[in-house]
């Protein structure tokens, strides 16, 4: 079990470029804190193998790349995630792997490892799987049957900026290809499998309005339930290795603005950007600066689509304020209750028609 275990070390180290949550700093060191479509929940985030043919300039993990690799077989990884679920140290699982020989046989064994889990141990629990770029249609459709999320990583919103981060992957032809297969098999299974995908923020040069682009068109016509964005760490011994990191902040702000297209049904040509396409910072304040015409706006009468464009206003609060009116809404101190951020949202909404917000107060 010893050499079993260094090899789950290792390999969910391998695993920690795919975004999904936060990272115990116990061994619990292997566990990673997620959001799921089951709610947050501890998860087990591993690859099959670090090993991989692609030459991903960024990754630690790319073809020739002086590093130590490994290998879990299927029936290893299944075992060893049932001896972690039985123990209640995990309640879900993220598979992903490198490309060691094929795409088709790199997916044939991440659906071997889901199906031993679901039918000889009998798991039930959460599982995402990651599609690899150029699985077969009968792949991704056995896919979206045994887990409860798919995905395929995009890493750059167009195939010029995918040029600068690889030789080896086509954006249209198989990166994106692999985001309509799944959807399709969404739509033919009727399953409750969600899709998500992922782009690698900073070392191609491309602009947040690039990226808000093609975040807009994957939630809107594709479906996807998120948009990750993993802000670039350099990596010794990789092409990129003297490049800068890229901000945190970045990442957050992009997070905000998708969220916003998901969620507030903002458009990406709405949202505020400087001439080089960058955002300007909190992008719902920064839109409701840029529009002073529409605020402010008076809460006890405004729709739900009026309330949820006000910066501290999210579709939670909206639907409480509209559910509190019926019974006789007060002043900021029941906003407050029910959940508004006023900091944000008081120099934009009256209560009453009076001014929530003084300047000399702000």
């Amino acid at each position: 079990m010893s050499e079993l275990w260094t090899k789950f070390k290792a390999l969910t180290d391998a695993a920690q470029d795919d975004v999904c949550g936060h990272r115990s700093a116990r061994f619990e060191e292997l566990i990673t804190q997620a959001k799921t479509p089951r709610g947050t929940c501890p998860i087990l985030k591993i690859a099959l193998t670090n090993a991989c043919e692609r030459d991903c300039n960024y990754c630690p993990f790319r073809a020739r790349r002086n590093t130590r690799r490994w290998r879990l077989k299927p029936e290893e990884l299944a075992r060893g995630f049932w001896e972690l679920y039985k123990k209640g140290l995990v309640k879900g699982l993220f598979l992903t792997s490198g490309v060691r020989w094929s795409p088709t046989r790199a997916m044939d064994d991440l659906l071997k490892t889901a199906e031993l889990l679901r039918f000889k141990f009998g798991y039930s629990g959460y599982l995402h799987l990651k599609v690899m770029p150029g699985a077969e249609e009968a792949q991704v459709e056995r896919a979206v049957q045994l887990a409860d999320r798919v995905s395929v990583n995009l890493e750059a919103p167009n195939p010029e900026r995918l040029r600068r981060l690889s030789g080896t992957k086509d954006f249209k032809g198989e990166l994106f290809s692999e985001i309509v297969k799944i959807k399709r098999a969404i739509e033919l299974e009727e399953a409750k499998t969600d899709q998500t995908t992922q782009f690698v923020v900073g070392p191609a040069g491309e602009s947040d309005l690039e990226l808000l682009r093609t975040a807009d068109f994957l939630i809107r016509k594709m479906g996807l339930k998120r948009v990750y964005f993993s802000p670039f760490r350099p990596v010794p011994g990789t092409p990129f290795e003297d490049l800068p990191p890229e901000s945190p902040a970045r990442a957050h702000r992009l997070y905000q603005a998708s969220f916003l297209i998901r969620d507030y049904g903002f458009r990406y040509k709405e949202l505020p950007f400087t001439p080089d396409g960058m955002l300007p910072g909190e992008p719902k304040e920064a839109w409701a600066r840029a529009h002073p015409e529409l605020f402010p706006v008076e809460v006890t009468s405004a729709d739900y689509e009026e309330l949820i464009r006000v910066p501290g206003i999210g579709p939670k609060a909206a639907r409480a304020i509209i559910r509190a009116r019926r019974e006789g809404l007060g002043g900021l101190e029941d906003l407050a209750r029910l959940g508004v951020n006023l900091n944000k949202a008081a120099p934009y909404i009256t209560v009453k028609g009076k001014r929530a917000w003084q300047p000399s107060l702000f």
